[in-house]
């Protein structure tokens, strides 16, 4: 069973800088809202207004945060959308992954202040064979023949160097056992971080420079 992401719309050059250069701030802003007004407040913030661009497109996305010393503090996101726009996706996978993802503790109102978000928004996957796979370009989908179990693993993950680790690890998150005969997809993303604070550190900026293995 093939994964059901959606295609995103791809705009014309000039307006694919102007929309990905916009959407760097305002996705992971979004996710920032969202995650405070839960955890202040309790409350789920309104479907956001949104006049076209990628944010009323229907699309899955993984919401990652970290504090700024680099630690993973939640990552929670869809292998497909579930939602009728991005945005209201995003919303979604940003709460759940301040207070749901079973690696952590909920995230308290005295850690909002130490948090930085990054928002993965999934491209169509294609099929493909394993030596087609680029852990540094592609995340990788995994499913197991029957169809039954299915993995995810992000692209450009720090300690992830080779196609067989990235299928190894996105089968193991599956509970897929090893040498079971796998399904293969890999899919692009667009990633949009937080910028880093003035007042981080260099060491902090080389933390952050890529994405860690337990993001998915």
């Amino acid at each position: 069973m093939k994964p059901e992401l959606m295609k995103l719309e791809e705009p014309a050059q000039d307006e694919k800088t102007t929309t990905m250069a916009a959407a760097g701030l305002e996705l992971p802003a979004l996710a920032r809202r969202a995650v405070e007004a839960f955890v202040s407040d309790g409350k789920i913030i309104e479907r956001p207004l949104v006049n076209g661009g990628i944010l009323d497109q229907r699309a899955a996305c993984f919401v990652s945060l970290k504090t700024y010393a680099g630690e993973l503090r939640g990552c929670i996101g869809t292998i497909q959308p579930t939602r009728a726009t991005l945005a209201e996706e995003l919303v979604a996978n940003a709460v759940s992954a301040a207070t749901r993802d079973p690696r952590f503790p909920p995230v308290e109102i005295e850690e909002l202040q130490d948090l930085r978000y990054s928002v993965d928004v999934l491209h169509e996957p294609e099929a493909t064979e394993f030596e087609e796979l680029d852990p540094k370009h592609y995340g990788v989908i995994v499913e197991d023949e029957a169809g039954v179990y299915r993995g995810l693993l992000l692209p450009d993950l720090q300690g992830v160097e080779t196609a067989r680790q990235q299928v190894d690890i996105a089968a193991r998150k599956a509970g897929i056992p090893q040498g079971t005969p796998l399904r293969l997809w890999r899919f692009r993303v667009e990633r949009f971080r937080e910028p880093m604070p003035k007042t981080a550190t260099a060491v902090n900026l080389n933390q952050q420079h890529k994405e860690s293995i337990d993001d998915r």
